[in-house]
């Protein structure tokens, strides 16, 4: 179908036209099925595509159910993948690692028949969305806990972070000892190693793909340091990356004039890095 927003003679016109196909079956657990939507602008060619993964405490949360949010990428030619996956109350950690690679696979499987370019896949979260992210990105093309019937997972092009916690190991976190971390790792004897394994911290290297990252000064909710930390981490390991850190921004309150500027410098530096043609 088209997803064409009402516009007024005021406002920018969309793009000429986007053929989506919504709740999309992308993987299948005894907890029930997982759906994806795909935003394609039209075009010629294999388009890149920008995998979306929500916030909300690894707990809450819904995948976005437009593309219009993301308009600026889809008017420079990229189809968005918006995904859902498992929330902690059904299935903790590496459940929603696990799924966010799983949805980057579907896109492998099924770039034939939708044009995409899994070459040319960029995976962006925003807080909790923001480790996925990092995760599923930085665990390169094959990982120990990839499930087996999701198929080979592509190494994603570019990772873009928008303020997501970057260390969940409890001697880490200090005074942000988030609840939402304890429900998705867990409690158990095992959790200190579950929670550094899922730390991207502890998976930078040098090799990694470029790494956008955005986080305002006032968060109070994941602190910035966590950002700082992760962009140090890279620079050591020669990985490139930015930081764009958003004056008086809150936890994603960072208003349309402020968003508008960072992504179009997301969009820059995917250029920078040959992802956007």
């Amino acid at each position: 179908m088209l997803a064409m927003p009402a516009t007024s003679p005021a406002q920018t016109p969309p793009p000429a036209q986007v053929t989506s196909s919504t709740d999309v079956i992308y993987a299948t657990h005894p907890t029930g099925p997982l759906h994806l939507d795909l935003h394609r602008p039209a075009g010629k060619g294999r388009a890149p595509v920008l995998v979306v993964l929500h916030g909300g405490g690894w707990a809450r949360g819904e995948r976005p159910k437009s593309w219009t949010g993301l308009r600026p990428f889809v008017e420079a030619g990229y189809a968005i993948v918006s995904v859902q996956y498992r929330l902690s109350g059904t299935a903790q950690a590496p459940a929603a690692v696990q799924d966010a690679r799983c949805a980057m696979a579907w896109v492998a499987r099924n770039a034939d028949r939708h044009q995409l370019d899994p070459r040319r896949l960029v995976v962006l979260g925003t807080s909790a969305g923001g480790h996925l992210a990092l995760m599923a990105g930085m665990l390169g093309g094959r990982a120990d806990i990839d499930l087996p019937a999701c198929g080979p997972v592509p190494r994603a092009a570019a990772i873009i972070d928008f303020y997501g916690p970057t260390d969940l190991r409890p001697e880490s976190l200090g005074k942000w000892r988030s609840p939402s971390v304890t429900k998705w790792i867990g409690e158990g004897p095992d959790a200190p190693a579950l929670a550094e394994r899922m730390s991207p911290l502890t998976l930078v290297r040098k090799g990694q793909v470029p790494v956008f990252i955005v986080h305002g000064d006032a968060d109070n909710v994941v602190p910035i340091q966590s950002s700082r930390q992760l962009k140090a981490a890279l620079d050591r390991a020669g990985v490139p990356s930015e930081l764009h850190i958003v004056p008086g921004g809150g936890h994603g309150k960072f208003g349309e004039e402020a968003q508008a500027r960072l992504y179009a410098d997301a969009l820059r530096f995917l250029e920078r890095h040959r992802i956007t043609r």
